[in-house]
């Protein structure tokens, strides 16, 4: 079964994507090997630890992610891991055997080298995003405990595990939609030996399935990841990169201004905070934050902000079960505070399309743009991309930090091709609820080419 599932995707992804490998094939052709690019330190999780490896900074970086707002992993994440895979695996092979018309020779190849790690110049790797909150999605199993410990407004970076515990009820009701019994025994099992940190139990989890699942797809599934953007802000200093992409936005009423530009939003009542100050409580949540940027003439003059509970966002099996960010607080940041910036003194959240620039990735694989994820969100990330490169927005970026100027490649899984349940048709199931790993991969492996963000 194993063989025969890798090739049913590789032959499925060569049929429908083949413009994806075209393009990818054609951009290692032209991406200049920096010799000197900075290293890359990443991580995964073998058997509940982690391990760290560092990869030279001159690779060429695939990104995919997975949430940090459930522990368990979901169909759509699996599907984003694998097509991350097989654009790496494609694109390393056409690159050194010239892009043809692949035949079975081609695909028994590519399939032998999906069974082992990554090897080549493209690295697909895991950038995952540890400031949205432990529930986001109305999916964790441990639900319950999370919001009665308070943390439900916390970002998963900052949530500890000690209190924390699988939520019966919530297993009971979406056990084969959002959860199955095993998953919520594994995810008992870690909570065993998280050490209290939240993000070190959803990656045990997370990892673990992975490791099932490469033997269920006979694909190494087992990517290595990132944490952005509050564990990079925590291991920096003051002179780091995310510390001068903060500092540099807040300079004055036009940096802001080029900010906002970015985002397509008026100026006119300014309630859209660049990054979001964490409340001394412990809250986080981008959505619960309300704020508002206040000037004196150009000066930044101060940040006001207020947390209130708020609903976050329903899961698809139940729309009226919304889980809830519980958060109650008040307080002003000087714009000093934020102009000259340092995460120690004043914690906070950027928003994605400031600190994605200190993301390695010369190419991204979004999940459903246009049905499932925002548009919007891609539109800012590439605008800020190329005001950058017209030295406006945040100077001295390459110069100092080595960031790339360019927008990376743009793929995403095309929303009529997303992998769902195969009776509930969500793709919030967890892979646990999916009985048989074949049904999905019949589902094919369909990927654009964004050109638009180019």
């Amino acid at each position: 079964m194993t063989e025969d599932l890798c090739r049913m995707l590789v032959e499925s992804f060569l049929g429908s994507s083949w413009p994806c490998v075209k393009t990818i094939v054609e951009k290692l052709a032209s991406f200049k090997e920096e010799k000197n690019g900075k290293p890359v330190a990443m991580f995964r999780f073998k058997n509940g630890s982690r391990v760290n490896s560092t990869f030279e900074g001159n690779r060429f970086f695939l990104r995919s992610s997975v949430e940090y707002s459930n522990p368990q992993l979901t169909v759509e994440e699996v599907q984003g891991i694998i097509g991350a895979r097989m654009l790496e695996a494609c694109g390393n092979y056409f690159h050194d055997y010239g892009l043809h018309k692949p035949d079975a020779n081609d695909v028994a190849q590519i399939c032998e080298a999906l069974k082992k790690p990554p090897q080549g110049p493209i690295i697909p790797f895991l950038l995952n995003t540890d400031d949205t909150e432990p529930d986001r999605y109305s999916m964790n199993p441990l639900r319950e405990s999370i919001v009665t410990s308070g943390q439900s407004a916390f970002p998963a970076a900052y949530v500890k595990t000690e209190s924390l515990m699988v939520d019966q009820q919530f297993v009971n009701k979406y056990e084969g939609t959002l959860i199955s019994k095993s998953e919520a025994a594994l995810v008992n099992h870690y909570l065993e030996s998280a050490k209290n940190s939240y993000l070190d139990l959803v990656d045990a989890v997370k990892y673990a399935q992975m490791e099932n699942l490469s033997e269920a797809f006979g694909i190494d599934l087992s990517l290595y990841a990132l944490r952005m953007p509050l564990a990079t802000l925590q291991a920096e200093a003051k002179d780091g990169l995310l510390h001068h992409i903060i500092s540099e936005t807040h300079r004055d009423y036009e940096a802001v201004k080029q900010a906002y530009d970015c985002m397509g939003r008026s100026m006119a009542n300014r309630t859209t905070l660049l990054t979001v100050p964490h409340s001394k409580k412990g809250y986080g949540s981008k959505r619960a934050a309300r704020g508002k940027i206040h000037f004196n003439e150009a000066k930044l003059e101060s940040v006001s902000v207020k947390y209130r509970t708020t609903r976050l966002y329903p899961n698809a099996i139940d729309p009226d079960d919304a889980s809830i960010a519980q958060a109650e607080d008040d307080f002003e940041v000087t714009g000093e505070k934020l102009a000259d910036y340092s995460f120690s003194e004043t914690p906070s959240s950027p928003q994605f399309f400031l600190y994605s620039l200190g993301s390695p990735e010369n190419a991204a694989l979004w999940h459903g743009i246009g049905a499932f994820a925002s548009p919007q969100l891609l539109r800012s990330y590439a605008s800020a991309r190329v005001a950058c490169s017209k030295g406006q927005l945040i100077k001295d970026l390459k110069e100092r930090y080595e960031v790339s100027m360019e927008v990376p490649l743009q793929f995403n899984l095309a929303p009529e091709g997303m992998w769902v349940h195969p009776v509930h048709r969500n793709i919030d199931a967890s892979i646990g609820c999916v009985e048989n790993p074949a049904d999905l991969a019949r589902m094919g492996m369909k990927i654009e080419y964004l050109s638009a963000f180019k």
